[in-house]
């Protein structure tokens, strides 16, 4: 609709309408937040969440609503079909820029539960954010360096146990847990330093992606593998909010996770570890190759 606006102005346009909608919605879901807080009653808890999670609904359907009236993207999206809002999910993807966050809430946000993110315990001490990753239910992860357990070995299991009685809230409610498998942004440098042998990827971490499956195993067992290519080349987060990308293809591939991998210990059981790590390399040389063939498509 406004995409005939110079990019510059539309980017700054998009900027302030975002800054003002996070600015209306945060009071409303730190006011929830709060209630869920001081109100240890199960009853109001489970209702707080249903509105603070509304609230985050509604917050990503403005900032996407914002993208259509702005933009001019040709969206090419493949395997949404049979995704619902009532099962439960892993999301990973390749990470290549910012603007692959809002390019899979653009896609997935109606679809799917509301992406949440493993946090480290400390974050929950961010101002204000801390107290509201607190309230949408992101789960806040106990980890133990091999340092710590050598000094400490009755510490073995236990950041396992603590993450399973924070996500334990998830089992009668359908959540999404996202995590970028390489870890960081894709750029032709950190290719080069890892040796990395995929065409188009840095090499997945495997060790996160367990700890989700071993502490979510009885609730999370389906993947779903997503894969965007921009056709045109690689955007910053500023090139999309200026409606520089024509097209992006996302291609999401749904698996099934082996049952051997549910609820495993991936620091203590060595052969389990080598074979899930053997998994997750088999998934990424696929899509290596699917991006070799989607940028031939694009």
């Amino acid at each position: 609709m406004l995409n005939f606006l110079p990019a510059p102005l539309k980017g700054v346009l998009v900027l302030l309408l975002i800054v003002l909608n996070t600015v209306i919605f945060l009071p409303f879901l730190l006011l929830f937040a709060i209630i869920k807080l001081i109100l240890p009653v199960m009853l109001i808890r489970k209702g707080c969440t249903i509105v603070i999670n509304g609230i985050a609904w509604y917050w990503i359907g403005f900032n996407n609503t914002l993208m259509r009236i702005f933009h001019r993207v040709e969206w090419d999206v493949r395997g949404a079909q049979t995704l619902s809002k009532d099962h439960w999910y892993f999301v990973t993807c390749n990470h290549q820029s910012w603007a692959d966050i809002t390019a899979i809430q653009y896609v997935l946000n109606s679809k799917i539960p509301l992406l949440k993110f493993f946090l480290k315990k400390e974050l929950i001490w961010v101002p204000l954010l801390g107290i509201a990753w607190w309230a949408l239910d992101f789960p806040f992860m106990h980890r133990h360096t091999k340092a710590q357990l050598a000094k400490r070995p009755e510490l073995k299991g236990k950041d396992i146990e603590a993450t399973k009685a924070a996500c334990e809230k998830f089992r009668y409610t359908p959540v999404t847990i996202f995590n970028f498998m390489e870890g960081t942004r894709f750029t032709p440098e950190k290719h080069q330093r890892q040796n990395s042998p995929y065409n188009n990827l840095l090499k997945p971490k495997a060790g996160g992606t367990a700890f989700v499956f071993g502490a979510m195993g009885e609730m999370i067992h389906t993947m779903l593998d997503v894969t965007i290519v921009y056709p045109g080349g690689t955007p910053g987060i500023w090139d999309y909010m200026c409606g520089r990308v024509k097209k992006i293809i996302v291609d999401i591939r749904t698996r099934e996770v082996p049952a051997q991998f549910l609820g495993m210990d991936y620091e203590g059981d060595r052969e389990k570890r080598v074979e899930f790590q053997r998994w997750v390399s088999g998934i990424w040389a696929e899509k290596d190759a699917l991006i070799d063939q989607l940028k031939k498509e694009g």
